[in-house]
Formats: C-alpha cells, structure tokens, sequence
C-alpha cells in the first residue's frame, strides 16, 4: 500500500469536514460514517489519523482554540487601553458571533459530559487565565483601574464564573436566568474596580446563543 505522502493535508481535510458536520448538525448528531463519506477518505485513513469521533472534535476545538488565542493575544497586548479597558475588550472579543456561534452549534452540553466539562475547566486554569487574564488584571493594578492584591485569584474567578456559571453551553438556561446572572456577575466585581464587563450587548448575545444551544418548543406544531 502506498504511504501517504501529504498526511498534514488529509488531517485538514478531516478536521475541515469535521468542524463544517459539527456546526451544521451538533456534535452528537454528526456520526464518523458521515466524516468518513465527506471527505471521501477510507475508514483506514481517519483510523491512521484518529482513534474516534471524540479524538476528531478535540482536535476540532483545539484547531478554534488557537484561532481565538491569536485574536485574545492582540487584545492582551493592545498599546493605549488600561487594564480595565482590556478586560472589556476581551469580553466583547471572546463572545463575537463568528468566533462563539460555531462552538455553540456544535458542542453537547458540558454537563451532559464529564470529559468535555474537565477539558474546558483545565483549559481555564492552564491556558485563558494564566496567558490572557492574570496579564491584563496585572496591568490593571499597576495601572490603578482594578483594586485587589490577588489577581490569579481574581481572574480565575471572573473566567470560572463567565465560563461555567453563565456560558448556556453548560446546562440549558432560560433568557430570563442568564439576565439575572449577567446582574449579578457585574455586581460581584464592582468592589474590585471591575465594572461593567457584561454590558446590554453581551447579554443579548449570550441570550441569543442560549437560544440558539436550545431552541424554544415549537408551541405544538405538528409536521404534516
């Protein structure tokens, strides 16, 4: 059998097919067979490459991953904004429709899943809070626009809460809880000089991508 001479190509055609079925039908609806007719691959070559589905959708998130990575890095290293600004600016960045709406179509509900709800709290921990926040919320003290003598803490704080308190990808939530949330996650951190981080816009979004996790009843409509 002839070795495959360009494996970095046949593992983006798979990730590419896989990441397109994941935000069309969800993570739990896309099957391998489908990966596998898609991209016109053997079932041998996606074995070669992966072991499973759950191999594919991991590398899939790790691929987005690292596209948000480079957008929250010029975030963190924008010149003329404090710390507080930065804090703001990330959150506005982190919840954009063309970088967030791909996620929420296609992954199941953390809690749904022991696996994925442990990687996203690692990746919090080793990744978002020691590469992007701790940085900004640092820069804020120095700056005078955020109070508080223990900025790991701080951040972690902000980014376990925004992530698994209020992100609606973890458990299904109404629009009327993720307003409450939003509320008083904003009044948590006012004593920190961390104000307004969650304005109208952000709200609407999140209620959107609840929405959009978990869409309303139909009200009792029957398909003819």
């Amino acid at each position: 059998m002839a070795r495959n001479k360009y494996p970095e190509e046949t593992v983006r055609k798979i990730l590419d097919t896989a990441e397109r079925l994941f935000i069309e039908t969800g993570y739990d609806r896309a099957s391998l067979q489908e990966i596998i007719d898609e991209t016109g691959l053997s079932k041998g070559a996606i074995y070669h490459h992966f072991a499973s589905k759950e191999d594919i959708f991991y590398a899939v998130c790790d691929r987005i991953g690292r596209r948000n990575a480079e957008v929250l890095s010029q975030v963190r290293d924008a010149p003329g904004l404090n710390g507080l600004e930065k804090l703001r600016a990330m959150f506005k960045t982190s919840l954009q429709p063309e970088r967030q709406a791909k996620m929420f179509c296609m992954m199941p509900y953390l809690m749904d899943n022991a696996k994925f709800l442990a990687t996203e709290l690692r990746s919090i921990f080793t990744e978002v809070v020691p590469c992007f926040v701790e940085p900004i919320v640092r820069q804020g003290m120095a700056d005078g626009s955020i109070r508080t003598e223990h900025p790991k803490e701080l951040a972690e704080a902000m980014i376990i809460l925004a992530d698994g308190w209020i992100n609606p990808i973890v458990q299904p939530t109404t629009p009327e809880e993720i307003r409450a949330r939003c509320e008083i996650y904003n009044r948590l951190f006012q004593g920190f000089g961390v104000d307004g981080l969650i304005d109208q816009e952000i709200v609407n979004t999140l209620v959107q991508y609840a929405e959009m996790a978990h869409p309303p009843s139909s009200g009792g409509e029957t398909q003819g």
